[in-house]
């Protein structure tokens, strides 16, 4: 009797599994299907672009290379009418278009003539944006295991020296903030994101163990996460991503509260047009807060089919 009870819970249990599994699928058909559809026409952008281009080329699904190809034709198109030049300010534009190229299989060190890598190189302009440029800086080179060139402008940057910045940037309480000694979580979340391929140092496992201790404990009882007051989707994003990239299963229990997990926190914000919300009292999705969750969808993915994680892409093609 006992036996065939354990065996009773055994299939129950596969069957629960298999269902989350095919419920995601699914869902990320459909917001593949709505950025498709809305994003006809991808360009270089913060939203209406290269995130777009990574969560669909990440994904595994179907997409027509030609969407891909328009993609690069428009950005080379604007890098030829800007001299290269993205922003005079901003090197995290650098940084999201190299992930969207290494996505898709193209070289971000020759788009229509410019190495799109060199602006990483130089340190000290990267950091002027704090802790998002040192980040997605060390994200972007290490997507594709690229070699950081060598500037003749400022400081040169070397991944230690990103290190070196994200750990001295880190809080006593474990988290990150925009500002020093701030905390929140989406950038708790996106720093441990690009410190996931160095845990084997000691000093960096130390901060991402404290990092995601802090997280953990930033949780609702309902397992959402809040940033400026509301629950929202893009938190519980990027604390998802920084699971995967870390190599943690997506249900780990430090992440799970009162049964509620992330992945389901996250499809709580999902409309039936295939897009995400930001907030639960949104009357429709809105397209930043799709792309990250596309994106997130995709992660997520990748981890339960024993794929590479969504930002190591150097040893494989979308």
């Amino acid at each position: 009797m006992k036996q065939s009870f354990s065996v009773f819970l055994v299939i129950c249990l596969i069957l629960s599994l298999l269902s989350a599994c095919t419920a995601q699928k699914s869902r990320m058909e459909q917001t593949a299907d709505y950025l498709l559809h809305t994003v006809t026409e991808p360009a270089c952008g913060s939203v209406g672009g290269e995130w777009t281009v990574l969560g669909l080329a990440r994904s595994g699904l179907p997409v027509d290379q030609s969407y891909y190809d328009g993609y690069y034709t428009r950005l080379c198109s604007q890098l030829r009418d800007c001299g290269g030049i993205l922003d005079e300010r901003k090197n995290t534009e650098y940084s999201r278009v190299i992930l969207a190229l290494t996505a898709i299989g193209r070289d971000p060190s020759a788009a229509a003539g410019y190495d799109l890598l060199l602006p990483l190189a130089d340190f000290d302009k990267t950091t002027e944006q704090g802790l998002n440029g040192a980040i997605w800086a060390l994200i972007a080179l290490d997507a594709g295991a690229y070699e950081i060139p060598q500037t003749a402008s400022g400081t040169q940057a070397t991944r230690e020296r990103y290190l070196a910045y994200l750990l001295d940037a880190q809080s006593s309480s474990g988290a990150w903030g925009l500002t020093t000694g701030g905390a929140d979580v989406d950038m708790t979340a996106m720093a441990l994101q690009a410190l996931a391929k160095y845990t084997a140092d000691a000093d960096v496992q130390a901060a991402v163990t404290r990092g995601l201790d802090w997280l953990s404990s930033q949780q609702r009882p309902n397992g959402a996460y809040v940033s400026y007051g509301d629950e929202n989707s893009e938190s519980a994003a990027q604390v998802l991503v920084a699971l995967c990239e870390l190599g943690i299963a997506p249900d780990d229990a430090r992440f799970t509260k009162n049964g509620h997990t992330l992945r389901e926190v996250l499809l709580r914000f999902a409309c039936d047009d295939g897009s995400f919300r930001h907030t639960l009292s949104d009357r429709r999705g809105d397209l930043m807060a799709t792309e990250q969750c596309m994106y997130t969808l995709a992660a997520v993915s990748r981890i339960e089919r024993g794929e590479s994680s969504l930002y190591r892409m150097q040893t494989d093609t979308p």
